[in-house]
C-alpha cells in the first residue's frame, strides 16, 4: 500500500538531502585557498554523479539485498531488478533514491582528506571503489539486515554509516596522500568564509530531510527528529563558539562548524532521543569536536577541512550518546541513563567496528590507487592550483 502523504514527504526529503552534497562543496570550497575553490566544489558534484550510477547498477543491491553472512547484500536488486513503483508506504524506487543521496553525500564529505592535491581521475576511481567496498557494507550492517542491525545497534540516520565512515576515511586519505606543499610553513587561510557560511546554512537546511526523512513517514517520530536536529545544532554552535571565544575570539567559521558538529552527533539518535537530551548531545559534541580540531592541528595533520574532527569524532560520539540517551517513551528502546547498559555496549561495539573497517579498507584503496595511477597531482600543478591545472578555470574575474 502506497501512502501519498508519506510519498510526498520523502520526495521532498530526498531533494533536501541531495542539496547537501553541493552544500558540502560550498562549505569546503570557502575553506581552501582561492586557487582551488572550483576544484573542491567540483569534487562534491563528481562524488554525487559517480555514486548515482554505481548505486542504481549494483550499490543498492549490495546495501539492501538479501543478507549474506551479516556482511553484505545479495544480487537481488542488480540493475534495479525488482525495484518498482509499489512498496510498503512509499514506492520501492523512492526508497532507493532516498538512500542514493545519502551515499553521494558521504563521499562528498570524504573529499576533505584530499583537498587541493588529488587528481580528478584518481578521485573518480576512489569514489567508485570506496562506495562499493566501504559505504555499501556499512549501510547493509546498519540498515540492510546485517550484523549490526541484528545485534540491535541504533543508527537512525547515519552516524556510523555516513559520518564515522567519511570522517575516519578522510583522515586516512589525508595521511596517504600527504600534506599540501608548504603546509605548516605557508599561511593557508580560507579564501572565502562567506561561501562556507552559505554552505553550512544549506547543510543545516538539508539535514531536516536527512534526519526527519529517515523515519520514512510523516509522523511523530519524524517531527521529533526535526525538533532535536534544530536543538542539537544550536547547542553545538553555542558550545563551539564559547570555547573559541575563550581560546581566542568567536569566529563565524567556529560557529558554523559547531552547528555541523551538533547535527552530526544527533544524527544516529534523532529518532530515539528527546529535546533535552539533544541539548546535551549537541553541546558536548561542540566541545569534543573542537578538541579534536585542536588535536589535529597540534599533530600537524593536513586534514584541514576537518571531516575527521567534525564528522568522524562527532559521529562516534553521537553513536555512543544514542546508547546513553535513547528513550523507550520515544521509540521503544531505553539507554544507559534508563538502566539499559546493554544498549550502550552495543553502540560502542558498532561504532568501533565502523571505525576500524572504514580506516583499514580506505587505506587499502588509497594505497592501491596511489601505487598504480597515482593519487596526487604533480607539484607544478599543485603549485598553480587545481582550478587551473585540473579544470582550466579560475575564480578570478
Amino acid at each position: 500500500m502506497i501512502d501519498s502523504g508519506n510519498t510526498a514527504f520523502i520526495i521532498v526529503c530526498t531533494a533536501l538531502v541531495m542539496l547537501m552534497t553541493p552544500a558540502v562543496g560550498l562549505f569546503y570550497g570557502g575553506m581552501v585557498r582561492k586557487k582551488s575553490i572550483i576544484s573542491m566544489i567540483t569534487l562534491s558534484f563528481v562524488a554525487f554523479i559517480v555514486v548515482a550510477i554505481q548505486w542504481v547498477l549494483f550499490g543498492y543491491s549490495l546495501a539492501f539485498g538479501t543478507d549474506i553472512a551479516g556482511f553484505i547484500g545479495g544480487a537481488d536488486y542488480l540493475f534495479m531488478n525488482g525495484v518498482g513503483l509499489d512498496g510498503d508506504g512509499i514506492p520501492d524506487i523512492l526508497f532507493m533514491v532516498f538512500q542514493l543521496v545519502f551515499a553521494g553525500l558521504t563521499v562528498a564529505i570524504l573529499t576533505s582528506g584530499f583537498a587541493e592535491r588529488i587528481k580528478l581521475g584518481a578521485f573518480v576511481l576512489f569514489a567508485l571503489l570506496w562506495t562499493t567496498l566501504v559505504y555499501d557494507p556499512l549501510a547493509h550492517w546498519a540498515w540492510g539486515g546485517g550484523w549490526a542491525s541484528q545485534l540491535g545497534a541504533l543508527d537512525f540516520a547515519g552516524g556510523t554509516v555516513v559520518h564515522i565512515s567519511s570522517g575516519f576515511g578522510a583522515l586516512v586519505a589525508a595521511i596517504v596522500i600527504g600534506r599540501r606543499l608548504g603546509f605548516g610553513k605557508e599561511t593557508m587561510k580560507p579564501a572565502n568564509i562567506p561561501l562556507t557560511l552559505i554552505g553550512g546554512a544549506l547543510l543545516w537546511f538539508g539535514w531536516y530531510g536527512f534526519n526527519a526523512g529517515s523515519e520514512l513517514a510523516a509522523d511523530g517520530i519524524a517531527a521529533n527528529a526535526f525538533v532535536v536536529t534544530t536543538i542539537a545544532a544550536a547547542a553545538g554552535s553555542l558550545a563551539w563558539m564559547a570555547l573559541s571565544w575563550w581560546h581566542s575570539r568567536p569566529s563565524s567559521l567556529g560557529m558554523i562548524s559547531g552547528a555541523v558538529a551538533g547535527l552530526v552527533a544527533i544524527t544516529p539518535g534523532a529518532g530515539f532521543v528527546g529535546p533535552m537530551a539533544a541539548i546535551v548531545i549537541g553541546a558536548i559534541a561542540g566541545c569534543v569536536c573542537y578538541g579534536a580540531l585542536l588535536f589535529r592541528v597540534k599533530k600537524g595533520l593536513d586534514e584541514s577541512l576537518d571531516a575527521w574532527a567534525v564528522h568522524g569524532v562527532g559521529g562516534f560520539f553521537g553513536a555512543l550518546a544514542t546508547g546513553v540517551f535513547c528513550s523507550a517513551a520515544i521509540n521503544g528502546v531505553d539507554g544507559l541513563i534508563y538502566g539499559n547498559v546493554n544498549q550502550f555496549v552495543i553502540q560502542l561495539v558498532d561504532a568501533c567496528a565502523a571505525v576500524v573497517y572504514a580506516m583499514v579498507v580506505t587505506y587499502v584503496i588509497a594505497i592501491v590507487i596511489d601505487k598504480t595511477i597515482g593519487l596526487r597531482v604533480p607539484e607544478g600543478e599543485e603549485y598553480i592550483g587545481l582550478d587551473i591545472s585540473q579544470h582550466g578555470e579560475t575564480t578570478q574575474m
